[in-house]
């Protein structure tokens, strides 16, 4: 069952079993993308997570000249010579493919037209622009947010930056752009956030030099200049994604379910850390190194759970997880708190708020401020709420997770934007006997 537009509703359906694999990374499936077509010959890319935002990424290069195409189960990226699109580049709600790109355009000497949904408009792309001003890019932007244009621009500057956030997204983008600048690019990363980026240039042939800054964070050196060539990459399993999985079993009495092959970066496993100091049952099993980055099989069994303060500098490692974090809680003895959530309010949506509101209507006592969410729980949910996820894909499966282990149904009003991430979610959590539906 793919979701279609419209209400989707879960229900308590007894004991998740089973065995399953999570989607492809979608950082990594982006980045995988992006850079084969940067590169000379041709890359493969198995295992990329064909979501709608990864696919509008691979449409966005297709018109900048790169060649892309599908062969089951391999992708195939040619790189070529990048030029100007005949038309915009439109993202739809992947901010992630907008932020990425924008660096990767302006590193690539071409000029574009940038857009998005309602939602990709609504969110900043500010902090992706200033330090792409810094290195001599003119672009012009509608407040701070899409549409953004951005001219070909003569060779850009390299620059030495600190990084005011923990953004691997603005992290990103100034890597990109710096492949076209003259000069050596210093960033410095006071707390660190995804290395995908770092990880992935490395594998396709880019020189980067790392100092730790004595305090915990680094600083990340890359001459421009350099010149990508094709490599195959082997994407794992998205963790994020995996999240709601793992949730499900750790709520749902008497569960015990595997999920395979999952990427265990250490800048991306906060939520597994979080779940295991709240008493969860997980164990990372048959360990290996995939594609340069860690993967496991994560084996999880249902177990009580108990409130704890989440440490704000586990946030970066977590981000995406909060939302489905804040339902655990709510099945947890005790009170869960969560700091450090600033992000939160310039994601897909205000998620603070929209967790805030859907678990209130569930019966739970939840309260928040600018940066931080409070959940006390009591052991057990009631649900019955009908759920406004904002056309937030991470809000929507939060709360169907939620309806899977509370007294009433859970009804969220539209299940279509799922597709961006998991497009599979339904499928595979019915495999493990869930009862999710169209209301």
């Amino acid at each position: 069952m793919r979701f279609l537009n419209g209400p989707v509703i879960s229900r308590a359906n007894g004991p998740l079993r089973g065995a399953a694999s999570a989607p492809g990374d979608k950082s990594i499936s982006h980045r995988a993308l992006i850079f084969g077509a940067l590169a000379s010959g041709t890359s493969k890319i198995a295992g990329l997570l064909e979501s709608d935002d990864v696919l509008r990424t691979g449409a966005a290069l297709r018109s900048l000249g790169a060649e892309i195409e599908r062969d089951n189960p391999v992708w195939r990226v040619t790189g070529a010579p990048w030029h100007k699109p005949d038309q915009a580049l439109y993202f739809g709600n992947s901010g992630t493919g907008a932020r990425l790109m924008i660096g990767a355009v302006a590193g690539a000497g071409v000029g574009a037209e940038f857009h998005g949904d309602a939602s990709l408009r609504s969110r900043p792309m500010g902090r992706v622009l200033e330090p792409l001003r810094m290195m001599g890019l003119e672009p012009f932007d509608r407040n701070g947010g899409l549409p953004v244009t951005v001219e070909k621009s003569e060779k850009l500057i390299a620059i030495d930056c600190k990084l005011a956030s923990p953004s691997a997204q603005v992290k990103s983008a100034i890597l990109l752009a710096a492949l076209g600048a003259n000069g050596v690019t210093r960033i410095h990363e006071p707390i660190l956030c995804r290395d995908h980026t770092e990880r992935m240039l490395g594998a396709f042939g880019v020189s980067l030099d790392f100092e730790d800054d004595g305090t915990g964070g680094r600083f990340i050196t890359m001459a421009g200049g350099q010149s990508l060539v094709s490599s195959d990459v082997m994407v794992p399993g998205d963790p994020s994604s995996a999240a709601f999985l793992v949730a499900a079993a750790s709520i749902v009495p008497d569960t015990d379910i595997v999920v395979n092959n999952v990427l265990i970066n250490p800048l991306r496993i906060g939520f597994y850390e979080t779940l295991a100091e709240m008493g969860a049952n997980i164990r990372f099993e048959n360990q290996r190194v995939q594609g340069g980055e860690p993967v496991a099989d994560i084996h999880v069994r249902h177990a009580p759970l108990h409130g704890i303060s989440v440490p704000g500098e586990r946030a970066p490692s977590m981000i995406d997880e909060y939302p489905i974090l804040s339902v655990v809680a709510s099945f947890a003895q005790g009170e869960t708190m969560m700091s450090g959530l600033d992000e939160l309010r310039i994601k897909e949506s205000d998620r603070i708020a929209a967790v805030e509101a859907g678990l209130s209507a569930c019966g739970v006592d939840v309260k928040s401020g600018d940066d931080w969410l409070r959940v006390r729980g009591k052991g057990c949910a009631t649900g019955g709420g009908r759920i406004n996820t904002h056309h937030d894909h991470r809000i929507a499966m939060s709360f169907l997770v939620l309806g899977l282990a509370s007294e009433k149904p859970v009804e969220i009003d539209d299940g279509s934007m799922i597709a961006t991430s998991f497009p599979d979610f339904a499928d595979v959590l019915q495999t493990f006997g869930a009862n999710i539906a169209a209301a």
